[in-house]
């Protein structure tokens, strides 16, 4: 029987665009949905494992909250800049000797950055950062201190949002501009330069260094990342507590929407996915065409 039900030879369909066939443009066989495939390669995820990556963001929370902190101290003279230039330095020096403590073995070719290096770029931030501090403290003279705070708060999100989480050594270009545009904001509002200097570098050690360190610790140290992410959580949350309530209670709940809630819905809705692929799909090169770049 032909395709039309009418008397003739029974002639086999082919998908085939480019060989007339007497069967319609939109005919399919039986044999159309034997290639059907659901949720081919789909990841399952376990959820102690998407809460221990969502600690990363946590904790980003957190140091944002613990710089908020800080400034709020020494906005209200809680703290001096003196005080705060000597324990960044002390925390700077313990993490570098743990970054270094976790060097991983250095691949044949790939030279390493010296500690030469790393105290050249440091000294050329620091003093930079302290010789322009008295243009930084009065670069928002004219603008009004709810417009400072407004600019503040929307650097911080920015930095937030376009902080690269999957691969936070280095931080992104964009993230870290933010993130110092913000602190230039905040220190032209305190009482002195050396406030703002301290402010600077204080930003400079929780939104540049702090990521590339917390990076190498869940590389080479994994037992230990998550521990390193709770206590930066109780510190943030500890930390905004002192200075006001109501906002350690909006970033405990933050954290608990992001490190706990968010991969439990993540792990529960993975069971109602349903991703199909066929013979309808557009077709892939499998082919390594990498011989026709050389």
């Amino acid at each position: 029987m032909g395709p039309d039900g009418a008397p003739g030879p029974a002639v086999p369909w082919r998908k085939v665009l480019w060989e007339r066939q007497p069967f319609p443009d939109n005919y399919v066989d039986r044999r159309f949905l034997e290639e059907l495939r659901r949720n081919e390669g789909i990841r399952q995820y376990r959820y102690w494992a998407v809460v221990r990556e969502a600690g990363l963001v946590g904790q980003q929370l957190s140091c944002v909250a613990i710089f908020i902190t800080l400034w709020l101290y020494m906005e209200q003279g809680l703290l001096s800049p003196e005080s705060l230039l000597w324990t960044s330095l002390l925390c700077a020096l313990l993490g570098y000797g743990l970054f270094e403590a976790l060097r991983p073995q250095v691949d044949s070719g790939c030279e390493p950055r010296t500690r030469l290096a790393d105290l050249q770029s440091a000294a050329i931030f620091l003093s930079f950062t302290f010789g322009f501090s008295p243009v930084l403290k009065t670069l928002t003279e004219s603008v009004s201190t709810d417009t400072v705070y407004a600019m503040s708060a929307v650097m911080l999100l920015a930095h937030l949002v376009s902080f690269p989480y999957a691969q936070p050594s280095p931080p992104g270009s964009l993230s870290l501009n933010a993130a110092l545009f913000a602190s230039v904001c905040l220190g032209s509002r305190l009482p002195g330069a050396l406030h703002t200097f301290a402010m600077l570098s204080c930003a400079l050690l929780v939104f540049a260094l702090w990521p590339c360190l917390l990076h190498r610790i869940r590389e080479n140290a994994p037992g230990q990342f998550g521990g390193v992410c709770v206590g930066a959580c109780i510190g943030g949350v500890g930390g905004l507590g002192s200075q006001w309530l109501g906002g350690a209670v909006l970033l405990a709940l933050a954290l608990g929407s992001v490190t706990l809630l968010c991969p439990l819905l993540l792990v529960r809705l993975q069971r109602h996915k349903d991703n199909i692929q066929g013979p309808w799909d557009e077709a892939e090169i499998r082919e390594d065409l990498g011989h026709f770049l050389h």
